[in-house]
C-alpha cells in the first residue's frame, strides 16, 4: 500500500533526470537565461523611466534595487510560462517544469516579505515571519517538483473532524490559513499602496489628514480581508454575533480606555488641532510631534527625548500649540548694562547682534526693550522671532549672547557686577577683632586702608 503512490512519483522524477540530460535542455536553459535578461532590462527600463532611486527600500515592486523586488521575478515568471508554451511546440521540457515553481515560490515569498517590511518597517517580528515564508515556499515547491504535493494534500483531505453542523479537514484548515494569509497580504499590499500615495508630499494639516485616511484604510481592508478569511477556512460567521456583543461589553469595561485612546485619535486627526510638525507643550513636555497613530502621538523634545503621549490626554487635558495659526515662535535674552551707558547705543547694537543668526527672522525684525531698572544696571529684553523652533533654542541663544557680548565690549560698554551697599547707623560699625603680631591673618595694613575698618570685604563703609 505505501509503496503504490509512491512508484508514480520515483517514475516522474527519473524521467526528469533523464530528460536533463538530452541536449534539448540547453535550449531550455538559454531560453531561461534570455528570459532573465529581458525581465532585468524590463525592470530596469522601468525604474529608470519612473525615476526611482536604486536605494528606495520602500518599493514593493522594485525593492532596493533592480532584482530585489518584486517585479522582477513576476516578470521573469511571465516570460518563463510564454517561452515553456513556445517550446512545448518544438521538443519535451524538463528545466521548465522545475523553474516554473521555482518562480511562483519566489514570487510568493517576495511579495510577503516586501509587503510586511513596507507595512510594519520598524517592527522586530517581521523578519520571523519573512523566514518561516521564505521555508514554507521553497517545501511546497520541492514538495510539487517531486510529486509529493498532491499525495500529501489527499492524506491530509482523510484526516476529518466535525464542528457543529460542519466537517473540516486538514487540508481544509490548511488551505483557509494559505487563503487567509494571501488575503491579508493583499490587503496590506493595497493599503500600503493607498497610504504611500497619501501621504506622498504632504505637509502639515494636510498630512493629518492623510494619515486618518490612510488608517481608516487599512482598517478597513484588514476588517475585510478578516471577514473573507473566516468565511475561506468554513466558519460560520452568523456564529460570531455573541462574540461580538462579549467584545462590546469588554470594550465597554475593560477596554474603555483603550478604546477612548483610539477614538481620540481619529478625532483628532479630523479636527487637526493638532497635526505631525506642531510644535507643542504637553504635561510640562515641550517637543514638536513626530507620528500620530490610532493610540499614542509621538513628541520629540530638542534635546533629542521623545516621550508617547495617549490621545485621550491631548483631548481631555490643556494642550499648548505653538504653532496651530502661526509657525513663528518668539524667545528673548536679557542683558543687564551699567547706569552709565549710552541707552540708545546699547539699543542698537543688541538690535544688530540678534541678527547674527539666520535663523531669526527678519520680518518682524528682533525687538530691544528697556525692560526693568535692576540693583545692578539697566535691564533689557531682547526679542526675536524664528520659524523653526525643532531645531533647538540654546545653540541659537549662545550664539546670539556671544554676539552681544563681542558688542558691548568692542564700544566700552559695561556689564556691572552685582553691588550691595550697607549702611552702619552712628557708632554700630562693627569693630574687626584684634590679632596678635606674627598670628594668621595679621597685616601691617592699617584700618584706615579698607573702607570697612581692614575687614576687606568690599562692602561700602557709610558713619
Amino acid at each position: 500500500m505505501a509503496q503504490g503512490p509512491e512508484k508514480p512519483m520515483f517514475d516522474d522524477v527519473g524521467h526528469w533526470f533523464e530528460g536533463f540530460l538530452q541536449p534539448g535542455v540547453l535550449i531550455e536553459l538559454g531560453a531561461l537565461a534570455l528570459c532573465a535578461g529581458l525581465a532585468w532590462l524590463v525592470v530596469f527600463g522601468l525604474r529608470r523611466a519612473l525615476r526611482l532611486h536604486e536605494g528606495d527600500r520602500r518599493s514593493i515592486l522594485f525593492g532596493r534595487d533592480v532584482v530585489d523586488g518584486v517585479l522582477f521575478p513576476l516578470t521573469l515568471l511571465g516570460l518563463g510560462y510564454a517561452a515553456r508554451s513556445l517550446l512545448l511546440l518544438f521538443l519535451p521540457i524538463a528545466a521548465f517544469k522545475v523553474a516554473i515553481p521555482a518562480l511562483i515560490a519566489l514570487v510568493v515569498i517576495r511579495i510577503g516579505a516586501k509587503v510586511l517590511q513596507v507595512a510594519f518597517p520598524q517592527s522586530a517580528w517581521v523578519r520571523p515571519i519573512e523566514r518561516t515564508i521564505s521555508w514554507v515556499g521553497w517545501a511546497a515547491m520541492v514538495l510539487w517538483v517531486t510529486g509529493l504535493l498532491p499525495l500529501l494534500l489527499k492524506d491530509l483531505e482523510d484526516i476529518t473532524w466535525k464542528v457543529g453542523g460542519s466537517t473540516l479537514s486538514v487540508r481544509t484548515v490548511i488551505e483557509g490559513f494559505v487563503t487567509a494569509a494571501a488575503v491579508l497580504i493583499v490587503a496590506l499590499w493595497i493599503s500600503s499602496a493607498i497610504e504611500s500615495r497619501l501621504l506622498r508630499s504632504a505637509t502639515g494639516s494636510s498630512l493629518s489628514v492623510r494619515k486618518a485616511l490612510s488608517n481608516a484604510t487599512r482598517a478597513m481592508l484588514l476588517f475585510l480581508g478578516l471577514i473573507f478569511a473566516l468565511s475561506a477556512v468554513g466558519i460560520d460567521l452568523t456564529a460570531l454575533s455573541v462574540l461580538g456583543g462579549a467584545v462590546g461589553v469588554g470594550i465597554g469595561f475593560g477596554l474603555q480606555k483603550l478604546a477612548s485612546n483610539y477614538v481620540s485619535g481619529f478625532v483628532i486627526l479630523a479636527e487637526r488641532s493638532v497635526r505631525i510638525g506642531d510644535n507643542v507643550r504637553v504635561d510640562n513636555f515641550e517637543g514638536r510631534i513626530t507620528d500620530i497613530t490610532g493610540r499614542y502621538t509621538v513628541i520629540r523634545s530638542g534635546v533629542g527625548r521623545e516621550s508617547i503621549v495617549p490621545n485621550e490626554m491631548l483631548i481631555t487635558s490643556r494642550v499648548e500649540n505653538l504653532s496651530l495659526a502661526d509657525p513663528r515662535v518668539w524667545h528673548s535674552t536679557v542683558v543687564s548694562v551699567g547706569y552709565d551707558s549710552d541707552v540708545d547705543l546699547v539699543m542698537q547694537l543688541l538690535a544688530e547682534a540678534a541678527l547674527v543668526s539666520p535663523r531669526v527672522l527678519r520680518d518682524p525684525a528682533p525687538s530691544v526693550a528697556l525692560s526693568a531698572f535692576g540693583a545692578d544696571g539697566l535691564e533689557f529684553t531682547v526679542g526675536f522671532w524664528i520659524n523653526d523652533p525643532e531645531n533647538g533654542l540654546l545653540g541659537l541663544r549662545s550664539q546670539i549672547n556671544l554676539a552681544i557680548l563681542r558688542a558691548l565690549r568692542a564700544n566700552g560698554i559695561d556689564i556691572p557686577y552685582p553691588q550691595r551697599v550697607v549702611h552702619w547707623a552712628d557708632g554700630q560699625a562693627p569693630r574687626p577683632p584684634r590679632r596678635r603680631r606674627g598670628s594668621p591673618g595679621w597685616s601691617e595694613r592699617s584700618k584706615g586702608d579698607s573702607p570697612c575698618g581692614g575687614w576687606g570685604l568690599g562692602l561700602a563703609y557709610n558713619p
